[in-house]
Parts: C-alpha cells; sequence; structure tokens
C-alpha cells in the first residue's frame, strides 16, 4: 500500500481549498486515535481519514463523490478496506457499501463531527480547540443557523453507529484533533 507522504501528496494534488484539507487532516487525527483505541492499524485507518474527500473539491455532485476516488485509489495500489471505508461514508453507496466493519463506522462518525468541532472553535474568542468542551460543541449544534452544512443527524447517528456515546465521541475527537492544532489553524489568534 502506498505511504502517508503517498496519500498525503495525492491528497493535496486533488484537493487545493485549505479548509477542505484541514478538514481531511483532521478526520485522519480522529481516525488514528481510534485507530489506537481499538487497536487496529493506525496506518490504515489514517489513511482512510485523510484521503476520505479527495475527490470531492473537483466532483462535488454526491453521485460521484467517492466513486471517482474509489478509482484513483484502485489505480494507485490502495488497501481495499480503505476505498470499501471511503465508499461507505457517502450514503448513496450504502446499498453497495454498507457500514459493516469498524473502519467504515469510525470514518464515518468522525467526518461530521469534525466539521462542527471546528467551527466551534472559530467562534471561541481564542480561536482555538485548546481547552473546547463537547458541552460547548453540543450547545452549538442546537443552533439551526450556525456551520448549516454540518449535517446533525449523521453526527448523532454516527456515533451511534460506532456504539460510543455522542459526548464521549466528541471529546475523544476534539483530544485527537489537538494533538495537531498548528496544523489544522486551531491552536489560537496568537499562533
Amino acid at each position: 500500500m502506498p505511504t502517508r507522504e503517498d496519500a498525503y501528496t495525492l491528497m493535496t494534488s486533488h484537493v487545493h481549498n485549505l479548509s477542505l484539507q484541514r478538514h481531511m487532516l483532521s478526520v485522519e487525527a480522529a481516525m488514528r486515535a481510534y485507530a489506537r483505541k481499538y487497536g487496529e492499524d493506525e496506518e490504515l485507518w489514517g489513511v482512510a481519514g485523510l484521503l476520505h474527500d479527495c475527490d470531492y473539491e473537483e466532483y462535488p455532485d454526491l453521485s460521484q463523490h467517492t466513486q471517482v476516488a474509489a478509482v484513483w485509489l484502485g489505480d494507485a495500489g490502495y488497501d481495499k478496506r480503505v476505498i470499501y471505508a471511503i465508499l461507505a461514508h457517502n450514503d448513496l453507496n450504502l446499498e453497495t457499501n454498507p457500514r459493516s466493519d469498524l473502519l467504515s463506522k469510525a470514518l464515518y462518525a468522525c467526518d461530521e463531527v469534525t466539521g462542527m468541532i471546528t467551527a466551534t472553535s472559530l467562534v471561541r474568542p481564542t480561536k482555538s480547540i485548546i481547552g473546547l468542551e463537547a458541552s460547548s460543541v453540543r450547545k452549538k449544534m442546537k443552533a439551526k443557523g450556525f456551520a448549516a452544512g454540518v449535517n446533525r443527524d449523521d453526527l448523532v447517528k454516527g456515533a451511534e453507529g460506532l456504539g460510543v456515546d455522542l459526548n464521549e465521541h466528541i471529546t475523544f475527537v476534539i483530544e485527537a484533533m489537538t494533538g495537531i492544532a498548528d496544523v489544522l489553524g486551531l491552536a489560537g489568534s496568537d499562533a
């Protein structure tokens, strides 16, 4: 399987939007943390997180999103489990790629929550993820106009599918993202 560096190069060659790159790095961090928690292959899980939206900037139509990535990744020799999880995170693929394994459930669970955590961090006076609590994220989830692109139902269903409490899931992902806060632009307004 290609290396993490290969995956990063592939991602940045197709994704030029810094916010989308940071989203993918956030999901990678969360996936690596869950891989460690569950005793799974951290590199495999991290690559799935890093590449899950690698085709989205060029192919935002959900009928194409992940389908194009699957071809790219297959041609490049990525593990079939990574490709399956990426396909399964798009609801339009569930008939052929149901979230039936832990990797695909974790990827789905980490995707939307990272967006809500990032948005919540950026409206704090410090513009930092450091010290962010799940209760603040949950409060922002209730504000309908806030981070309107984040699907609240997917957030809840993701945690349920992974079999974790939503507050614990949010806290866990905050901790994972905090480890790379500087890379994500979430280390604070002074950073």
